[in-house]
């Protein structure tokens, strides 16, 4: 068999893409949209900074942390060039990325699909790693690493991960340490690479006015075939409990901050609906139309800065609220209190109308971008969810489904503060 070409359709959107499993063991994605101008694809591994830990090929292997992210900068160079030059020729706008459970690279352009299309598979497949260039790396990330050490932003969000995990990796930097970088070695490289970036564990997503043929050409010439092996992630045991209910940290110059995180069940992997019932419980709980948001704002307790998300990954679940506060502890102290009644007496009615309207509205507006749409499409490969699904999900979601996701998601009285502490030295 060549490959397995699934149509999936969606009449409500009017709307199509193909699911194709490849001969060579690599799951593809395209979603055409005819007649747009730009076009995006991203080729992505199911490997990111918290795996550093795993069996493979019947042995045990622990690399140092930031291998991930240290990889994704190594891939774009070769023996025959910088991937980076190649795309200029080319007109393309490249980047790569590495989060906690997943390491990406992508491109956009407007002309040459092919040619981009071909850079992309071809010197991700094409690892390169020297003693002399690996060495170099180390002082442009370990720049990158303290730069981010000075970032208040992103030290309030580690800091609270610090918190809230007693041994789960997804508390340490993505980047990891220049410690931990000083022991990343060619041989660790390719160890890492030969063990995920194979395509039984990778996914390529292509958007825009482009025909599936093309791109299984492409794949067919270029994308070596797998052996069929999988690598077995390793994770500590990680206590129900958060390791520390507050952190703080001073940061002279910086305006004071805070992440409020409520740990959930990291074994708990999110369906299609109840990934859906869970933007919608929050977006009624928390958005700038909330009673909550209103209340904080008229107490000068937040600004326009307020936000939230949910974290989710292999072995850690949680959701985290964030922004700028004059009072981060009565900030925290409200929320908490909010979801603590939330929990006891459910979601308001009519709050969670509004909110399934606008969580609808926000995934259908993602079928307009294309970088949206590959971005969705790679996420719910690694996540074991189906797109349309989950569309569909948010306009059928029942207020129980999310008054259910709000119990099992938000636990007042297991959660983290951490703080950023500004003002003058």
């Amino acid at each position: 068999m060549e490959a397995n070409i699934q149509e999936i359709r969606n009449e409500r959107l009017n709307e199509k893409y193909y699911k194709i499993e490849h001969k060579t063991g690599l799951t593809v994605y395209v979603f055409p949209k005819e007649g747009y101008k730009s076009s995006y694809a991203v080729y992505g591994t199911d490997f990111g900074s918290v795996n550093t830990h795993f069996m493979s090929d019947g042995r045990e292997i622990i690399s140092p942390d930031g291998i991930a992210h240290y990889l994704e900068h190594k891939l774009f160079e070769s023996e025959d060039g910088d991937a980076f030059a190649k795309y200029a020729v080319t007109g393309a706008n490249a980047n790569a990325y590495t989060s906690f459970e997943k390491t990406c690279y992508l491109f956009s352009c407007s002309s040459n699909l092919e040619e981009n299309l071909r850079i992309l598979l071809g010197f991700v497949q094409q690892p390169y790693f020297t003693d002399e260039t690996v060495k170099k790396e180390q002082g442009i990330i370990g720049q990158e690493i303290r730069m981010y050490d000075d970032s208040p932003d992103w030290r309030v969000m580690f800091n609270l991960l610090g918190g809230m995990y007693h041994n789960h990796p997804v508390k340490t930097d993505i980047a990891g340490t220049v410690e931990s970088i000083a022991e990343i070695t060619p041989e660790k490289l390719y160890e890492c690479y030969n063990s995920f970036y194979t395509p039984e564990n990778m996914a390529l997503c292509v958007v825009g006015d482009v025909d599936v043929e093309l791109v299984l050409r492409l794949v067919d010439e270029i994308v070596k075939p797998g052996d069929g092996k999988r690598v077995e992630k390793i994770f500590p045991p990680e206590p129900k409990g958060v390791a520390s209910e507050y952190v703080e940290q001073v940061f002279p110059g910086s305006v004071t901050m805070f992440q409020l995180g409520f740990k959930a069940d990291g074994d708990m992997r999110l369906d299609e609906r109840q990934a859906a019932a869970c933007e919608v419980m929050l977006f009624a709980l928390a958005s700038n139309s909330s009673p909550l948001y209103e209340e904080l704002m008229n107490r000068d307790l937040i600004n326009e800065s307020f936000g939230y998300e949910q974290l989710e990954g292999p072995g850690y679940n949680g959701v985290l609220f964030s922004g700028e506060s004059k009072n981060p502890q009565e900030a925290a102290k409200t929320i908490k209190k909010y979801v603590a009644d939330a929990c006891k007496n459910g979601i308001n009615k009519e709050d969670f109308e509004i909110a399934k309207k606008a969580i609808y509205a926000e995934y259908a507006s993602y079928l307009n971008s294309v970088s949206a749409i590959g971005g969705a499409l790679i996420g719910c490969d690694f996540t074991g969810r189906e797109l349309f699904r989950t569309i569909d999900e948010a306009a059928s979601v029942k207020l129980e489904d999310a008054n259910e996701m709000l119990r099992l998601m938000l636990d007042p009285e297991n959660t983290t503060l951490s703080v950023i502490k500004g003002g003058t030295e």
